[in-house]
């Protein structure tokens, strides 16, 4: 995906929302007959997904992989490829919506880059772009669009925003797009087909292609330090849990406003849950899943993280709104951030960047590293759009997911040289203020519609850009995948925003000591008496193939 993402933690589980979407009541009148279905685990075990099929670019300095090690570029490439012949646009107007987490893009008039795509493009491509103001932000935008019946032609559904009754709403008012990308039929699109499998399996429901699949990075969560705020204790370098809490506990000092850790409380229990053991998701034993909440290992984590809160180690103001500063400042030790945001992190802060390696937080455990679901959502294609038309919108969003090494991904990145952006002598690509001001914010919405596979480029730091592709082939070796990633849950859809949402404020609740740590017990029961059991039962299935 397009290093332009940026929003913290966008992949976390904290602030899920749970409204229905409106409008639902009146599907019927559709035409559809559309209703959640049933048996949707069964046809998308059988469904053909999109063919893999490598775009050839300029070759990276340091490979990447599909197990998730990403393609590192020291420099920027001097030869670049085509990969869209021509524009792919009818001339025609194109409407999208999408989200920003940044500042808003100016409008297409007085935006060079915006009319610059538009050329690029073929058509007049028009953007809602609602800016993150709060999570239910887009929640509530996409709502009013359903409700209104002025859908767009091309829309973002995201992974975690709480969008209800998803297959209901796909059937009504979106194109079933598995004719057109599912095996070889997706090499009429050879950047699409360039995507990872694993990203696409995040785009079927109900054994359907509902939309083209944002590529992400893979890899998942991270733990990133400001290296010199370590140095006193030899290092991010851990021994066992109880190492973590008395080096930190070493480096506290409360009266000169330095802390150890970030105030995103569930992040951090994630974190720790790796360094006990804790699955991803779901742990698959004998056909039989045990969640993550369920097990002893991250039972152990939400412990440790009470400790860690009691021995003060937490930033104190739980909406903390600086922690990038922070981090620069040298008054924060560590931070939770998605591996993508962690790359923008790297060009945006001047700190010595460093990542805590999962390590086993007592003797005998086996640390584990989990990796990301390779998306952020996909975008579905209104229901309205004739053949010919779904064809041409597949291939805008074609070149939009165009990848690092080629003329379309530059221009997508950086916009127009000499106006957006310029090259050094060294050939890195510089921003100029045009570029900040439009490139920047407009490229952001745009990858929320389709973005290519990620890759790694520090624009003047080779150094660190290898330092992080090493990072990643040490987390690799001990990584781990959530086994139902691709498999379809009915109860999931519905249920898994609000019950997620429960379980992680009440984790807030005993790690601030609102609440003892016997409350996690009883939420649990509430979690498997409200949907976990039958998330289990139904993702069972599905991995049987039944």
């Amino acid at each position: 995906m397009s290093t332009n993402l940026s929003r913290r933690g966008f992949m976390g589980a904290a602030g899920i929302a749970g409204l229905t979407v409106a409008g639902l009541s009146t599907l019927s009148a559709c035409g559809s007959g559309a209703t959640v279905s049933k048996g949707g685990s069964k046809a998308s075990a059988k469904l053909k997904l999109p063919t893999y099929a490598a775009v050839q670019t300029a070759p990276a300095d340091l490979a990447g992989n599909a197990a998730g090690l990403d393609a590192t570029y020291l420099r920027y490439p001097k030869a670049l490829t085509k990969s869209v012949a021509k524009a792919p646009g009818d001339g025609s107007r194109i409407t999208a919506l999408t989200e920003t987490f940044t500042t808003p893009a100016p409008p297409q008039g007085k935006n060079a880059y915006w009319q610059e795509l538009n050329k690029r493009l073929g058509a007049r491509f028009d953007m809602t772009i609602v800016v993150d103001q709060g999570v239910d932000a887009y929640l509530q935008k996409f709502n009013a669009m359903m409700a209104g019946g002025d859908i767009p032609d091309l829309v973002w559904f995201p992974p975690n925003q709480g969008i209800q009754r998803v297959p209901e709403l796909l059937d009504a008012k979106f194109h079933d797009l598995t004719p057109y990308l599912s095996g070889d039929a997706v090499k009429d699109y050879p950047n699409l087909a360039n995507l990872p499998t694993t990203a696409w399996k995040t785009a079927v429901v109900n054994g359907k292609i509902r939309g083209v699949t944002v590529a992400y990075g893979s890899m998942g969560q991270v733990y990133v330090v400001n290296e010199d705020f370590w140095k006193p204790v030899g290092g991010a370098e851990f021994s066992s849990a109880e190492d973590f809490l008395a080096k930190g506990k070493e480096l506290l000092d409360a009266k000169r406003n330095k802390y150890v850790l970030e105030p995103e409380y569930v992040n951090h229990t994630g974190m720790f849950g790796q360094w006990f053991g804790a699955p991803s998701g779901w742990r698959l034993e004998g056909g039989k899943l045990v969640h993550m909440y369920e097990t002893e290992e991250y039972q152990e984590a939400v412990a440790f993280a009470v400790k860690v809160a009691k021995a003060g180690l937490f930033w104190p103001d739980p909406n903390l709104s600086t922690t990038m500063e922070k981090m620069a400042q040298g008054s924060l030790g560590a931070y939770v951030q998605s591996f993508p945001s962690f790359l923008v992190d790297a060009k945006t802060y001047d700190f010595p960047f460093g990542v805590i390696v999962p390590f086993a937080a007592k003797a005998g455990a086996k640390p584990r590293y989990s990796m990301g679901y390779g998306s952020v959502g996909y975008t579905a294609i209104n229901k309205k759009a004739d053949a010919k038309r779904v064809k041409m919108l597949l291939g805008v969003m074609d070149y939009l997911a165009a990848p690092f090494g080629t003329e379309e991904r530059l221009f997508l990145d950086n916009g127009i040289e000499g106006t957006h952006f310029t090259r050094t002598a060294k050939g890195d690509v510089k921003l100029t203020a045009k570029g900040s001001s439009e490139a920047v914010t407009t490229a952001m919405p745009l990858a929320f519609l389709a973005a290519g596979p990620e890759y790694i480029y520090l624009p003047g730091q080779p150094e660190l850009a290898g330092k992080i592709h090493g990072w990643q082939q040490e987390l690799l070796k001990i990584s781990q995948t959530n086994p139902t990633s691709g498999h379809f849950s009915d109860t999931s859809t519905s249920k898994s925003p609000s019950l997620t949402t429960a379980m992680a404020d009440c984790q807030k609740d005993i790690i601030a000591g609102r609440k003892p740590i016997s409350a996690y017990k009883e939420q649990l029961r509430e979690w498997r008496s409200g949907g976990g059991d039958k998330m289990r039962a139904e993702f069972e299935a599905s991995l049987a193939g039944k």
